[in-house]
């Protein structure tokens, strides 16, 4: 399994990172190892499986971004904007 580090800026409160946990945690082949403000560490099985988790946040209505990549959406919630 790969580790990848994700940004999600609008994550912010333990509401917002209860979300983006549900929104992943039934994906086959994730782990998610650390949830905090701003940020996800999960391992993934496969790139496929990344691309699933960065789907699933982004449905949920979040900016995403992973190291080196630039993919966002804006957060259509209005949950945690800044």
């Amino acid at each position: 399994m790969k580790e990848v580090k994700i940004s999600v800026p609008n994550m912010q409160s333990t509401h917002c990172q209860t979300r983006v946990k549900n929104a992943i945690k039934e994906i086959e082949g994730v782990q998610i190892q650390n949830v905090a403000a701003g940020k996800l560490t999960v391992l993934v099985a496969s790139d496929n499986t990344k691309v699933e988790v960065v789907n699933a946040i982004e449905k949920a209505g979040y900016a995403v971004s992973l190291e080196n990549e630039n993919s966002l959406s804006d957060c259509s919630t209005g949950c945690c904007n800044n």
